[in-house]
């Protein structure tokens, strides 16, 4: 293996910031939404033009993000897009390889390079002094090929989720809001048309009500119930803050409600210990339980928790009595997530009540229809979790080879 140089960022790389063009919320708002408009840490809309064409690294230039390192101060951004003026945008330079130059800066420590203590800022001037020892070209390219690999994975496993949640997504609507599930053979047998077996309820004709508390129709039979009548409910807490014995060395996962930012949750990032448990209001709660938040930002959210968990306070758990309503509550809880979020209370931030939650008015399909639902979007959820599962492997063994393959302690062959 050839030996790594020092050398200073802006030895090996073009920038281009002279090129950025912010645009206010305001010239944007009657842009079509075709291209994305990135700034500091991603894409904030989407305009009807473009800037940039090709691969580069969009780096923060300000934010607090640039002192904690949360998430990752640099990404690769390919294809036509356009970016404001809170991101450097910069590029590989000569035989320097572009995606290994955007691995190796989000692995150092960009505090001495930044300025402001209000406000932290990377200059364009501090960024091209940043120091940085690289590899050859050649072992750029391997190095960069080989944790792409990776990388694709992940992204591809991430739309095979997010397509799968969809496609159970459209289910739901076909059948629970448009009420066009298949007709069983006795309802097509009932209308006098048994030829329409398995044809869409509700455009064949089937028979529908109206339900004057609901304000709308829904299928003929079909019951109307409060959640608390389907589903037991409950919330957790906070064990103190101020003992550690509660918190340090913990196993269980602690959710919180600003987790709730995804459809399946299968850990978390905070953890209690038996202690914590036994000495507070938190609540374990078994895998294949509802979770809604109830307060802050993501009040009126909803997962589908995919492992034993305990919750705070601020989310609510829900348990279906029988398991073949989780998916459908699922998705229905979902649905009214603007319904709930305009029903909140609390003028420093939005507060949902656990008393508003167990009111939610439920229509009841009939057990054939929800069996149907339930083994359908279940297969999808196998393989949602499969690949939740891999993601997190894959991701541990990328961040654990990462520093290695970049300090040379590991080469890429071949």
């Amino acid at each position: 293996m050839s030996s790594r140089k020092n050398a200073l960022l802006g030895e090996l790389i073009e920038n281009h910031d002279n090129r950025r063009i912010p645009l206010s919320a305001s010239q944007r708002s009657n842009l079509e939404k075709i291209y994305p408009y990135y700034g500091a840490q991603g894409i904030i809309d989407h305009v009807d033009r473009f800037i940039f064409d090709g691969e580069y690294i969009l780096v923060a230039e300000d934010g607090e993000n640039l002192k904690s390192q949360k998430q990752k101060v640099c990404q690769v951004v390919t294809g036509k897009f356009w970016v404001n003026n809170h991101a450097h945008i910069i590029r590989a330079s000569g035989d320097n390889d572009t995606r290994y130059l955007a691995y190796l800066l989000n692995l150092i420590d960009f505090k001495p390079y930044i300025t402001g203590s209000a406000q932290p800022k990377l200059t364009k001037e501090n960024l091209s002094l940043i120091k940085l020892t690289v590899h050859p070209p050649d072992e750029q390219r391997k190095i960069a090929a080989f944790l792409s690999s990776l990388d694709a994975k992940i992204a591809l496993n991430h739309r095979i989720n997010s397509e799968l949640e969809g496609m159970a997504k459209l289910l739901y609507d076909y059948w629970f809001v448009q009420y066009d599930f298949p007709l069983s053979a006795a309802q097509a047998t009932a209308l006098g048309k048994p030829r329409l077996t398995g044809k869409p309820y509700r455009t064949s004709g089937g028979p529908m009500v109206y339900h004057e508390q609901l304000k709308r129709e829904i299928p003929k039979g079909w019951d109307v119930v409060s959640l608390s009548q389907i589903a037991k409910t409950g919330s957790g807490g906070t064990p103190a803050s101020k003992n550690r014995e509660y918190y340090d060395g913990g196993d269980i996962t602690w959710i919180n409600s600003g987790e709730l930012n995804s459809p399946h949750i299968l850990s978390g990032s905070n953890f209690i210990t038996q202690a914590g448990l036994d000495n507070s209001s938190a609540k374990l709660f078994p895998a294949r339980t509802l979770l809604i938040a109830l307060y802050g930002a993501t009040a009126g959210k909803v997962s589908l928790l995919l492992t034993e968990a305990c919750l705070n306070q601020a989310v609510c758990g829900i348990v279906p009595h029988d398991p073949k309503f989780l998916f459908y509550l699922k998705f229905l809880l979902s649905d009214l997530y603007s319904h709930l979020v305009m029903m909140s209370t609390g003028s420093a931030r939005d507060n949902l009540s656990q008393d508003l939650v167990r009111n939610i008015k439920v229509v009841v399909p009939p057990p054939e229809i929800l069996k149907q639902f339930d083994e359908f979007v279940g297969a999808g959820v196998a393989t949602i979790t499969n690949n939740i599962k891999q993601n997190q492997e894959l991701t541990t063994l990328r961040d654990w080879l990462l520093p290695m393959l970049m300090n040379g302690q590991v080469c890429v062959t071949g």
